[in-house]
């Protein structure tokens, strides 16, 4: 640990208190998260805009861009080293640029893996550790990499799990704590050896805490937390809820570094009802309705926004978290944390999508970003009651709004100011005041102009929105992006009344052109899919032709997931592959600019046994056949997730020949077959 002028910080008034106790600052917090970062002085405002692919400088004390650096494609995030070194990560590049501070133009653009994301500097700037999403070899798995910052090369890359996503730095850079995406889970990493690193633990028992207490609201005692391929637990009405985090974007730390925080999305697990079986009766009659942690007061749905706590004075991380079900700590653990649900304080304004976070410089409060809801919550980050907050349903102190689609936040070091970045309409906000009077200060200032077109520009803020009256209520208060993430998918398995389905991605799949839709096709017109998804289930409003327009035009716009194994030429493996392609029958269905031909089929693949089934009506009519492309990084398989990879889909029923003439295929066959689906 290191002091760093705590006295000096304590004079002045910081955005949520009017003074604090001296306190030990670790080297490894940060002041920043996402898609802004400020320069040492907090002169600088760095600003990195995915759609332009730019860092814009803004000068702070004028409140004006200065200049903007061309970096790489879709850039995602940025940071700043101890001597002032910026650092951006191009998510859609496979690299990092590197800026010193004053130019206007890169130093050095430096390889990394796929879809690098989450990036910290070491606290003597020696090392900038790059999570990257996938790995150059494989899809199934992404990777931290280590870059000497004096040489700008890499010194080693680390395979981790699936989808790792951001990075916290603990114990003065020693260990490393990773978050993985969709799994929503945190790998601790130990970098003591400077060379030869090892990931200590691949995960935690977050699911298992969040869902282990008997509810003595219900009758039978809870399910453990399920795996994707396995039954899920009896219905709500019969049993307690089970939740599963996902979307762990990021991980930020206390300035102390005795606690790691994670927003996160928590997601309904068990069976969920009709229109009005399996739901709380005055929640509507949305179908996603009344599935909140908790029960939250304030409303919400299957899909709610929460924070995890994290100790790091153990080995590796350990979550301390609220059992869901009884939205209550465990009785041996005292709630000297925020709750794991953040409901909103108020019913009329949700809390959806956080997107960023920071703790301030006090250590006392938590900054959160919501994409989805346009607004940044301050809470506690110790505690989750007091005289000062004005809801006893809700850790919340003030929701502040902001633009829309926020996704990055930085505090000055005297904690008096707040930059966030809203990446939809391409600007920042400053926030300004004290106790709980936080508001924005001036005009919002324009980094840069849309590069979508106006109708997909406008489809966006609709597909990602939780406030929009056409798209949810309040007693819902989910997005499209609350199960589609990024426009892709979340790798959960959804018990809905028609059987078990996972959330398919909507990258780069011309979706709009793949009539029918829905999982059983029961959809001709694009209309009256999104109209029953977002009226029935969202909690929306029937949508006229002009928005049904604006969200395709958005869907369509999404870009195509960075896929490792596409290349050309293709590898001897990946070629066998394709010959085998079209001798199994595989293009029957699969065929066409999309890789399907929109059929519903029968691929032996129908659940007709356990708690949850396919209802007789889907197995009559069949599956729609899904687009292939981007397939390697869409695990799980199958509607009901229960394949985690593709060659186990392959290897389930080969010999059948439901689904393609696969009975011929030896282990070799099948292996090359994967290896060109993953070129997809």
């Amino acid at each position: 640990m290191r002091r760093q002028g705590w006295a000096a910080l304590c004079a002045v008034t910081t955005l949520v208190l009017s003074g604090c106790k001296e306190r030990e600052v670790a080297s490894t917090w940060s002041n920043a998260s996402g898609s802004v970062a400020l320069s040492r002085d907090d002169s600088l405002l760095y600003v990195v805009d995915a759609d332009n692919g730019i860092l814009a400088v803004v000068d702070t004390a004028r409140r004006e861009k200065v200049s903007e650096v061309r970096v790489g494609p879709r850039p995602e995030r940025v940071t700043v080293g101890p001597d002032d070194t910026v650092y951006v990560t191009n998510r859609g590049g496979r690299s990092v640029s590197v800026i010193r501070k004053g130019d206007a133009v890169e130093a050095a653009r430096i390889p990394v893996g796929v879809e690098p994301t989450g990036l910290a500097v070491s606290p003597d700037g020696s090392t900038l550790y790059v999570v990257n999403s996938a790995t150059r070899e494989s899809a199934a798995r992404g990777s931290l990499t280590a870059i000497d910052t004096g040489t700008l090369t890499a010194r080693w890359e680390l395979p981790l799990g699936e989808e790792p996503r951001g990075i916290a730095l603990l114990e003065e850079g020693r260990k490393a704590a990773v978050s993985l995406f969709r799994r929503g889970d945190v790998v601790t990493v130990d970098l003591s050896d400077a060379n030869q690193p090892r990931v200590m633990r691949d995960g935690t028992d977050l699911n298992t805490k969040a869902n282990r207490t008997p509810s003595t609201r219900h009758l039978v005692a809870p399910a453990p937390a399920v795996a994707m391929d396995a039954p899920l637990p009896p219905d709500s009405q019969q049993g307690p809820r089970s939740f599963r985090a996902r979307g762990m974007v990021d991980l930020l730390s206390a300035p102390d570094g005795r606690r790691l925080f994670a927003p996160v999305l928590w997601s309904r697990e068990d069976p969920l009802g009709g229109p009005v079986d399996g739901r709380d009766p005055d929640m509507g009659d949305s179908m996603y309705g009344g599935g909140t942690p908790c029960g939250a007061a304030a409303g919400g749905g299957v899909v709610a926004a929460g924070l995890v706590t994290f100790d790091t004075e153990d080995e590796a991380p350990r979550p301390v978290v609220d059992d869901l079900d009884e939205c209550r700590p465990p009785p041996e653990e005292k709630p000297d944390y925020p709750t794991s649900l953040i409901a909103s304080p108020s019913f009329s304004t949700p809390l959806q999508g956080p997107a960023a976070a920071v703790v301030d410089p006090t250590g006392g409060w938590l900054f959160l970003v919501n994409q989805d809801s346009n607004n940044v919550a301050i809470l506690p980050s110790f505690r989750r009651t007091g005289s000062d907050l004005p809801s006893e349903s809700s850790p919340v102190r003030q929701l502040v709004e902001v633009g829309a689609g926020p996704n990055g936040i930085a505090l000055t070091r005297d904690g008096r100011k707040a930059y966030v970045y809203n990446a939809f309409d391409h600007t920042v906000s400053t926030l300004v005041g004290g106790a709980n009077d936080i508001r924005e200060e001036g005009e919002r200032l324009v980094i840069a102009g849309d590069t979508l077109s106006p109708l997909a520009a406008e489809g966006r803020r609709l597909f990602f929105s939780a406030v929009d009256r056409r798209m949810t209520s309040p007693s819902v208060a989910v997005s499209c992006a609350s199960c589609h993430l990024e426009g892709r998918e979340d790798g959960h398995v959804w018990g809905f009344p028609d059987g078990p389905r996972q959330t398919p991605s909507l990258a780069g799949r011309m979706t709009t052109a793949t009539a029918p839709f829905h999982w059983s096709g029961e959809f001709s017109a694009l209309g009256d899919f999104m109209s029953a998804t977002v009226k029935d289930r969202m909690g929306g409003q029937d949508l006229d032709a002009d928005t049904v327009a604006k969200l395709g035009a958005f869907i369509d716009a999404i870009p195509a997931t960075d896929n490792a194994s596409r290349g050309e030429p293709l590898t001897a493996s990946q070629s066998r592959g394709a010959a085998l392609f079209t001798q199994a029958k595989c293009d029957t269905c699969h065929t066409g600019a999309a890789l399907t031909n929109n059929s519903n089929v029968d691929v032996g693949t129908f659940v007709r046994s356990g708690v949850l089934q396919d209802a007789a009506a889907v197995i009559r009519a069949g599956l729609n056949t899904p687009s292939l492309l981007g397939v390697g990084r869409t695990a799980p398989y199958l509607h009901d997730g229960s394949a985690p990879t593709l060659k186990a889909r392959l290897l389930n029923g080969r010999e059948t020949n439901q689904h393609g003439m696969t009975a011929g295929l030896s282990d070799a066959d099948v292996d090359d077959l994967v290896a060109y689906l993953e070129t997809l």
